[in-house]
């Protein structure tokens, strides 16, 4: 094997994966000692350490949040932390839950395989034999394994490297692991060997276990997750000659004007090399002066075809050689690069020995001696973070820090630090836009001893300087942490790129410490006690009645998600007083209007909240006045004397009247009792079963109480008002669980009410299932999963059905996790119906005489004939038939009328309110309730009507799923998937529909929802004029109309069209669906729109207008001008002032929900204004079951706000808006990818689960 040396490019040389490594972190006796204080006491190991480091006067590291990447420090002030980002692994978890150090030299393992030390994912080199498992890398029980094709020797070791000698004659395959993963690269040494036809193309096995892997721009692929989200990543693929390697002299120590650089080459006027020439690892990529070309990639179900370049190949001379091909897969954690204005792109570097330099690589004379780097090149560097352990906080401070290795001279010469828009695998010079400059540098460091004085290696530390304007760092951080963008790009570069002086080395070290207090987010759990609850009257007109003047005030203090752990938290209660029609203070109670008075507040690492706040208003309140109370979260720090505030919760209105009716009290249970007050609750009762509770008088009420009325937490309404001085009611409550039951009381003298009282009571469980089939088996029957007892089991045998990996569930965990092993991940599967395929038990599961509930979840692949999802046989009929009407063209629910040979299938129907569709997913229950003799529909967990039922027959046949039988022959056999279906021998409540609509993790709803991807669509690498999903097997594409161009990483918009699906909705609009979508919007192109203007990014239309949208809405100007670039990134020069060109941008909102032309659609907008001119990532999610739109940057945006949705008629549309019948809200930008999922995204917690950060 030849070696070689010279400039080297990325971090993974071919079919490189990335795998994390670890540094070893010795836990000090002060980090033990605060990690068992917080144990014993239920505190967040961030508040032990806080006290630990307030106490020492030294930073404690709070070890519980260390990941491979970040470090978080409690500081010696004992109020505020700092958290270092690095850019590369720093330390990786080992098998018994602690850390060591990245070690990436290879070991034989037992079973003859080759695996580094340590890394951060499982990456296992083949030992020998069969190339079938070449390489595996796994993260979270997902796999990619690449295979040689044919047989390998075994490899010989040599610290990091595994080397398969003759793989084919003269051909070397050499695998590198790295700390972060690995790098392999093919070793061509003879010009026969270039010739053989077995490398005209390579053609790799390809076994992807969780992931599925697609191509990307410029020979690049991705192994994504089940939603969508990026786990392996691969740069371009390339090949290089070794034309340089011949021509490169050792390196000459000599700096300007100190010492001299070499005297014996300055006195042979040759020129001198200014430093050592080798940069980043050995392998990674092309040397000075080698000859490169990326190569085509191409990827299908179960293979690689990688195509070397055939030109390179011809003009590459034998003293040329070795040449290097190069196809690369790596985890996707953070990224990296260097652009080179000759083309290079070192993706993903590693400084190894050198570092990888900025600046022009040029020539230069100094003291009479010419000096050279390279040909004239320039470099810059990129480094992009993701949010990570920053969200939630409020920054205080920003360094970025990373190592100079070397500079060309030892005088100084200034370094700028950028904020750009993003990288990926394939970007290239001059490199994304820049946006802000964050700071500069004047040093020089790296030459050591041939500096006077030495100038070592050091690391060059950006922070703000205040006497600067234009540093921007810890703002831009700050915003980054917000989450206004989603990814923060910093690029180092040589302020003068003409300027060979200004040449430097930097390693790949980058660290951003970020000092920082938990941002404050608004309280939850606010209002006025009440009984076991609070209320709260958002209506000034309608307000809550109070009849004491020093009401309890309740509210419990949050931070934005992410900020939990390290929050020091107060509430703030404020109360206001209206004097005629003005709003004023009242008077504060005795104790202020902070709880608590001293102190703060901390998360709860037991019960994982904060705990709620009590505010005793002592200060009496006036009789007959009208109030209004608000409350804000106070994030403390600077010994308590400096806070951040979140904005207010909502105005609770209450009326202070001590004459009127009090807190009825409520006594005599029957089926339910009332919970113990700071005791436990005994269940009674279940869903649908009636209880009955005595309402009265409270002790000592003065007047005579006239009537009452009540409703439950879960009523809409209050029932009516119900005369008497005591009245029994009866409550029947819908689902199981705790419920709240609230009651109000009324007199002669106060008509309208009095003060509500507010008990809490639990609701025993339902019926239980009695067949459940999830078909997520890999080959057989459909197991009943309702019980573990085989003989109580209903399985479903399966006939021309198959199963399919679009399970509704999405990725779900196939294995739990162990002591040992992460769990397993994987996509749910669903059962797949064509022509005459259905599944069936051999006995029947319903007593269809008695009440019964059967729930699934379909996705029906067309439409054109009535479609049945579900019966059960009788002799002739199935007493019900759940599916598809063609001729009304609904879902819809019928009840056959007798098991004869002829009878009527319409007397007893319920259909939908909105017209079923096709290719989406959409939930149906039918409840037959034969206790009541009514029938109901549910679609999307939504009732759509009921019918009265006037006949009722048992079935004695199978169950079956994807047919019925009709006049004894079975008909209408489903189209499409389906999953998830359950059957109870009950009558399940609306709410109980609702629940199993949701799809959470948890029987009683408890849990997460379930999401689906549907869409993934990235235009990286597409071309043309579609964009197809490569992802998922839904198989959509978008077509680009008129106004709309592919440009290799984007669909650009230029403000004049867009772009739309083709022959699909993507998801249903009245139920729950979440969308995603990463964008940039032009500012400037939006400067002289008018404020109310609106630009729809992604949407669905109905026949006249808008569905549902994601847009901007335009508010106003920025009076900041903004620079003007040109194509290199550099300010335009205006020839008239001699000053950078500026143009004016737009402000506004971001918004999610339905855009309409007169602006009164209903959204949810954007806390803050939104960013322009930088890529975003918008997600919009519309929860069906709670009837509310919901918006997320990194954070969820303001309140889930109330919906009504509206069935979508039309595609989904890409940069315009369908209103009053004709496209516009025109989008001028880009839109980069787009991610559409079934079900609904609960918390922001969620939203990074699902759809990533």
């Amino acid at each position: 094997m030849k070696s070689r040396r010279g400039r080297t490019s990325r971090l993974s040389g071919s079919l490189a994966v990335l795998a994390l490594a670890a540094l070893t972190l010795q836990v000090t006796p002060a980090m033990a000692e605060s990690a068992r204080a917080a144990e014993s006491v239920g505190q967040t190991s961030s508040e032990a350490a806080l006290a630990k480091a307030e106490e020492t006067g030294a930073r404690v590291e709070v070890v519980d949040e260390r990941t491979e990447r970040e470090t978080v420090f409690a500081n010696p002030d004992g109020e505020t932390f700092t958290l270092e980002k690095s850019i590369v692994p720093i330390r990786v978890a080992t098998v018994d839950g602690g850390w060591t150090t990245p070690d990436a030299t290879l070991v034989s393992r037992a079973d003859g395989s080759v695996a580094p030390k340590a890394a951060a994912v499982d990456v296992v080199f083949s030992g020998g034999g069969a190339g079938s498992n070449l390489v595996t890398i796994g993260e979270k029980g997902r796999s990619v394994t690449m295979g040689w094709p044919g047989k390998l020797p075994a490899p010989k070791l040599d610290g990091s490297r595994a080397i398969y000698e003759n793989v084919r004659p003269d051909v070397n395959l050499i695998l590198t692991a790295t700390a972060e993963g690995f790098r392999q690269v093919l070793e061509v040494e003879t010009l026969e060997a270039a010739a053989d036809p077995g490398l005209r193309s390579i053609e790799y096995a390809l076994d992807a276990d969780g992931l599925a892997v697609r191509s990307g721009a410029a020979g690049s692929m991705e192994a994504v997750d089940g939603n969508g989200q990026v786990v392996f990543r691969s740069p371009s693929a390339q090949m290089w000659n070794s034309a340089g390697d011949s021509t490169d002299p050792g390196p000459a120590p000599q700096t300007d004007g100190v010492r001299a650089l070499g005297a014996s080459a300055a006195d042979a006027g040759e020129p001198v090399a200014v430093a050592p020439p080798e940069e980043g690892e050995p392998l990674d990529g092309p040397g000075a002066g080698d000859e490169s070309a990326v190569m085509d990639v191409s990827v299908d179900a179960d293979s690689v075809k990688v195509t070397p370049d055939a030109e390179l190949v011809a003009r590459t001379a034998e003293a040329d050689l070795p040449l290097y091909i190069d196809p690369s897969v790596e985890l996707n954690e953070s990224e990296r690069t260097v652009l080179s204005s000759d083309g290079d792109v070192f993706y993903n570097f590693s400084g190894g020995t050198n570092g990888m330099s900025v600046g022009k690589c040029g020539t230069a004379v100094i003291g009479g001696v010419s000096y050279y780097c390279g040909n004239g090149y320039v470099n810059r560097m990129y480094f992009e973070f993701a949010p990570d352990k920053l969200k939630g906080k409020h920054v205080l401070d920003a360094t970025f820090s990373v190592t100079e290795t070397w500079s060309f001279s030892c005088d100084a010469r200034w370094v700028d630090l950028e904020r750009t828009n993003n990288i990926s695998s394939s970007s290239k010079w001059p490199g994304p836009t820049k946006l802000d400059q964050m700071g500069d540098r004047y040093v020089s460091a790296g030459r050591g001893s041939n500096c006077s004085p030495s100038q070592p290696r050091a690391p060059i530390n950006f922070n703000d300087n205040p006497e600067e304007t234009d540093e921007n760092l810890t703002a831009t951080v700050k915003s980054f942490a917000a989450g206004k963008f989603p990814r923060l790009t910093l690029m180092l570069m040589a302020k003068d790129e003409s300027d060979t002086v200004a040449w430097k080395r930097f390693d790949d070290d980058a660290v951003l410490k970020v000092s920082y207090v938990s941002l404050p987010a608004v309280p939850s759990a606010y209002g006025i006690k009440a009984g076991s609850s609070r209320v709260c009257s958002k209506s000034e007109t309608a307000p809550s009645v109070i009849t004491d003047p020093k009401p309890d005030l309740l509210a419990t203090p949050e931070t934005a998600s992410g900020g939990e752990a390290e929050g020091r938290l107060r509430v703030y209660f404020d109360i206001d007083v209206k004097n005629g029609t003005t709003w004023a203070d009242a008077p504060p109670p005795t104790t202020g209007s902070l709880k608590p008075t001293t102190g703060y507040v901390s998360y709860s690492s037991t019960l994982k909240n904060f705990p709620e706040q009590t505010k005793d208003w002592d200060t009496p309140l006036v009789d007959g006045k009208l109030y209004r109370y608000a409350a804000y979260t106070w994030s403390l720090y600077n010994s308590d004397a400096s806070h951040l505030s979140s904005s207010a919760s909502p105005w609770c209105y209450f009326l202070v009247d001590s004459k009127a009716p009090q807190k009825p009290t409520v006594s005599s249970w029957t089926v339910y009792s009332e919970c113990v007050s700071g005791g436990t609750c005994t269940a009674g009762g279940g869903p649908s079963k009636p209880g009955t509770v005595l309402f009265g008088p409270a002790a000592g009420e003065t007047s005579t109480n006239t009537g009452y009325r009540y409703k439950l937490s879960t009523d809409a309404a209050w029932s009516q008002w119900m005369n008497g001085a005591t009245y029994r009611a009866t409550i029947t409550p819908p689902s199981s669980g705790t419920k709240l039951l609230h009651v109000q009381a009324k007199s002669a003298a106060y008509p309208l009410g009095g003060e509500e009282q507010i008990v809490r009571f639990l609701v025993s469980e339902g019926p239980q299932a009695i067949g459940r089939w999830n078909f997520d088996e890999t080959s057989g029957a459909a197991v009943d999963r309702s019980t573990t007892d085989p003989a109580l089991r209903n399985d479903l045998t399966l006939s021309g059905a198959a199963r399919t990996p679009n399970g509704r569930r999405g990725e779900i965990v196939k294995t739990p996790a162990t002591e040992t092993t992460p769990a397993v991940l994987g996509q749910d599967q669903g059962l797949w119906l064509e022509n005459s395929a259905y599944a069936a038990s051999t006995k029947p599961v319903l007593e269809t005489a008695a009440s019964y509930t059967v729930s699934t979840w379909v996705r029906m692949d067309a439409t054109g004939h009535n479609f049945t999802v579900a019966g059960q046989d009788g002799t002739y009929y199935s007493p019900f038939f759940l599916g598809y009407c063609e001729t009304a063209k609904v879902w819809c629910l019928r009840l056959a009328d007798a098991d004869v040979a002829a009878t009527a299938l319409d007397n007893q129907r319920v259909n939908s309110k909105s017209p079923a569709q096709a290719k989406v997913w959409t939930h149906l229950a039918g409840v037959v309730d034969h206790d009541k003799n009514v029938m109901s529909l549910y679609v999307n967990g939504q009732l759509q009507g009921t019918d009265t039922i006037t006949s009722n027959w048992a079935s004695n046949g199978g169950f079956q799923v994807g047919r019925v039988k009709y006049k004894g022959t079975y008909v209408d056999h489903f189209p499409g998937e389906i999953d998830e279906m359950v059957v109870w021998q009950a009558a399940k409540s609306a709410d109980e529909i609702a629940t199993e609509a949701k799809l959470t993790d948890g029987p009683d709803g408890s849990g997460l929802p379930h999401l689906e991807l549907v869409a993934d669509l990235n235009a990286s690498g597409a071309s043309g004029t579609t964009v197809k999903d490569t992802t998922t097997n839904y198989n959509a594409t978008l077509s680009l109309g008129a106004g709309a161009t592919l440009n290799g990483e984007s669909v650009v918009l230029n403000g004049t069209g867009g772009a739309e699906f083709t022959d699909t909705p993507l998801v249903d609009a009245t139920g729950s669906f979440t969308v995603a979508v990463d964008a940039l919007v032009d500012g400037a192109a939006l400067a002289n729109k008018p404020n109310g203007h609106a630009v729809q990014i992604l949407g669905q239309r109905t026949a006249t207008g808008s569905s549902w949208g994601l847009w901007f809405e335009k508010t106003g100007v920025d009076p900041t001008g903004h620079e003007v670039l040109d194509e290199n990134g550099d300010p335009i020069i205006d020839e008239t002032t001699g000053e950078p060109k500026s143009e004016t941008w737009a402000l506004g909102r971001w918004h999610f929900g339905r855009l309409t032309a007169d602006g009164t659609g209903t959204s949810v907008q954007s806390d803050e204004a939104a960013v322009l001119g930088t890529e975003v990532q918008l997600v919009g999610s519309y929860d069906a079951q709670a009837g509310t739109v919901s918006l997320f940057l990194i954070d969820r945006q303001g309140q889930p706000t109330e919906f009504t949705a509206e069935a979508g008629t039309g595609g989904v549309a890409v940069g315009k808006g369908w209103l009053n019948s004709a496209w516009t809200s025109f989008v001028p930008g880009r839109v980069d990818r787009i991610r559409l999922w079934a079900g609904a995204l609960q918390s922001a917690h969620h939203k990074s689960a699902v759809v990533g950060d």
